[in-house]
């Protein structure tokens, strides 16, 4: 990428021909930046299926909340409520507490709120096929429904999840984002939260496409809208494996990435390692640096001689 800035003979001034040499550090900075944001596109597919699948299940178990019927398109209210109790919490509890054995200023880096998210995301989609087997079981075996509310659990996992992947991205974007870009790069956790309804679409499609294949019942793992005769658990722990494989890949990511403050300590290192070996003699010796004497000793000499 520096040969952007680098004239040429037959260049023409052009903004797409050459580029300054800020203009290649900023787009250096954006593509160091794009495996992590390509690393939470899983997350936010695991968040289409709560917003989709999970509000189907809910039609087919029992909505009551005592006298009150409460609609099953509701219940994506419960990760939010979560965050609006657990932010505080986090704020004024878990960073303070954090600070302490890590120093840090926000308790955990960035990278590390974004990770501790996605796993949470991960066992989100694993709760969420252990509920599904629960209420499949109780309808089949027994005819029975179960509360609306057993959804709760892996709403509410994904909401902590969400507040830590959301926020930390935004935060992370924000200040290693160049400072002409910073606005547009807290709109890149959008963006991820788009391509993931998007993946959400395909693997639907493909999911059912292979297992009508494999299947015995040559039937699909999310064939029609009858979910007691699918196998939604055995999608969402797909999407279990799948998170933890993903988390895989953002632990590299995330080792694999340097901060700006780590950066520019490393440049300052090669600068005083620069001037050490430029203050080197030819003899391959650094030259001895004679120490004032005192003012007392200086006149002790002049008498003396």
């Amino acid at each position: 990428m520096d040969k952007a800035a680098i004239p040429q003979k037959d260049t023409t001034r052009r903004p797409w021909k050459l580029c300054t040499v800020s203009q290649v550090e900023e787009a250096k900075i954006m593509a160091r930046m794009l495996p992590i944001l390509l690393s939470t596109i899983i997350m936010n597919t695991c968040l289409a299926q709560l917003q989709t699948f999970s509000i189907e299940q809910g039609q087919m178990m029992d909505l009551h909340l005592g006298s009150y019927l409460f609609p099953s398109a509701s219940v994506p209210v419960i990760p939010l409520a979560f965050m609006s109790l657990l932010i505080p919490i986090y704020e004024f509890l878990f960073i303070p507490f954090m600070r302490r054995f890590t120093g840090h200023p926000s308790g955990i880096t960035h990278l590390q709120r974004v990770g501790v998210g996605l796993v949470l995301s991960a066992i989100s989609m694993a709760v969420a096929g252990l509920v599904e087997v629960k209420r499949r079981n109780a309808f089949n075996d027994h005819q029975e429904k179960i509360s609306l509310f057993w959804l709760s659990f892996q709403f509410g996992i994904f909401g902590i999840a969400d507040m830590f992947t959301l926020v930390g991205l935004m935060e992370f974007f924000y200040s290693e984002a160049p400072s002409g870009m910073r606005s547009l790069s807290t709109s890149f956790s959008y963006l991820s939260l788009s391509f993931g309804y998007f993946l959400n679409s395909v693997l639907v499609k493909v999911i059912n496409l292979v297992t009508e294949r494999v299947a015995p019942s040559r039937q699909g793992w999310l064939f029609g809208t009858d979910f007691n005769k699918n196998n939604l658990d055995l999608f969402y722990w797909f999407l279990a494996i799948l998170s933890c494989i993903n988390f895989g890949n953002y632990v590299y990511w995330a080792k694999w990435y340097k901060y700006k403050e780590e950066e520019e300590e490393e440049e300052e290192v090669v600068e005083v390692k620069k001037d050490e070996s430029a203050a080197v003699d030819d003899g391959g010796q650094m030259p001895i640096l004679q120490r004032e004497e005192p003012v007392g000793a200086v006149e002790e000499k002049i008498r003396s001689s």
